[in-house]
């Protein structure tokens, strides 16, 4: 399952799971295809159709909280790919999660993530998702969330190059890269690279962004709002 996520290949590993039964496997495999959404702009009626269905077998308070949760997800993407302006819908969802959710659930650390995604990217708010990520930071720390790490630790680093904290960026964004290298969380990787190449001097930002290129281009062009940052360089005069 997860050496077929960690190459893209969303719908593989969600077919393995179309079989099993119960509210767990349903939100693995809503939360696979709300990701597949993310990184390819695809996808989203069959999304759509396993978020119900979690939605549908949740039988507890944290089962409807983490449905919700993916539900807020997928109304997230919606709205930063430009596909349809869902964010209402999405802070609604992140905020019924957050009320089913308690402080200690295993879901709350991903949750504040989310939140944070919402604040930074929807909201404009940059000091409400910087405590959220720190939230979630804490939290996947506490859980050894290593997936999780590797992304709170790159959406701080983004918010510190945003405020022009040049070194706090770089290590940020260089515990992401070795985290997901780690990891082996290919699809992810290309963003990391990317990410850090901001922070880098000459000659080794050509090389993190060219390595970026390699495996962006590998992938089949996902995830594909790197499409912009990774395009090649045009051809001197």
């Amino acid at each position: 399952m997860w050496r077929l996520r960690s190459r893209g290949c969303w719908a593989d590993a969600a077919a393995l799971l179309a079989k099993a039964h119960g509210p767990a496997a349903a939100l693995e495999r809503t939360a696979l295809l709300v990701e597949r959404c993310l990184y390819t702009g695809r996808g989203w009626a069959e999304a759509e159709d396993g978020l119900r269905q979690a939605e549908a077998l949740a039988g507890t308070d944290e089962e409807r909280g983490a449905a919700a949760c993916e539900r807020g997800h997928l109304a997230y993407a919606s709205t930063v790919l430009g596909v349809r302006d869902r964010a209402d819908e999405a802070r609604s969802a992140l905020g019924r999660a957050a009320a089913l959710l308690t402080p200690a659930a295993p879901g709350r650390a991903l949750l504040d993530y989310r939140r944070g995604l919402i604040s930074e990217h929807i909201s404009d708010s940059p000091q409400a998702a910087r405590a959220a990520y720190r939230r979630a930071h804490a939290g996947a720390t506490a859980r050894e969330d290593a997936l999780l790490l590797s992304s709170t630790w790159r959406h701080l680093a983004g918010l510190a190059l945003r405020e022009g904290e040049l070194a706090e960026a770089r290590h940020g964004f260089a515990q992401s890269l070795r985290l997901r290298e780690e990891l082996g969380f290919l699809v992810g990787t290309a963003p990391a690279l990317a990410s850090l190449a901001q922070t880098e001097p000459e000659p080794e930002a050509s090389r993190l962004l060219a390595e970026a290129r390699r495996l962006f281009g590998l992938l089949g062009g996902v995830p594909t709002w790197l499409a912009d940052q990774l395009a090649p360089a045009p051809e001197p005069l």
